[in-house]
């Protein structure tokens, strides 16, 4: 059938804070953010949601409008930047960036998940909601839907712009062409 993806709507964190994993909320605009985001989104079978805040409530918007209980799935959710979670990119060490520029797929300065492992995880969770025959929309991030889009495994491919509150349905021949 067909995945489609939903980027959570606006954080209640200032843009420049590398937030990963971290379980910040949701931004004051929330109730106007999901009235431009419910309209976009078509009858779906299976509805899937990160376990973190800010996909969650997205996620029990969308259940209450569809009438289904939304399934928490951890492998949806953003990439782990480790000791980075919560800091300004401008805190960051540079050398750790350069580490982590210089081997983009598998180094991991932060201690957290490299690209490569973040990106298994996904499209592992991807390729089992394609597989079921099901119409899926999963309420996830930016990083999910970019390992999605992404035609190459490298740097250059993870810089989509994604919109908060952006709804993507792949495209399984891609997807399948990347793994």
């Amino acid at each position: 059938m067909s995945v489609v993806l939903v980027r959570h709507t606006r954080l209640a964190i200032a843009k420049s804070v590398c937030y990963g994993q971290t379980d910040c909320d949701v931004a004051d605009s929330f109730p106007d953010d999901v009235l431009h985001v419910l309209p976009r989104i078509e009858p779906f079978d299976v509805l899937v949601t990160s376990p973190l805040t800010r996909c969650q409530k997205l996620a029990e918007e969308i259940a209450t409008v569809f009438n289904v209980v939304p399934l928490i799935d951890e492998r949806v959710q953003e990439m782990n930047f480790g000791a980075w979670e919560g800091k300004a990119w401008s805190e960051v060490p540079i050398p750790e960036l350069d580490l982590w520029a210089g081997n983009f797929l598998h180094a991991r300065p932060h201690g957290g998940e490299s690209v490569a492992m973040f990106r298994a995880r996904v499209l592992e969770a991807l390729q089992e909601f394609n597989g079921s025959k099901k119409r899926h929309t999963v309420v996830t991030h930016a990083g999910v839907i970019r390992v999605a889009m992404a035609p190459d495994q490298d740097q250059e491919s993870f810089n989509h712009s994604v919109d908060y509150g952006g709804v993507v349905e792949l495209d399984f021949q891609k997807v399948q062409a990347n793994d």
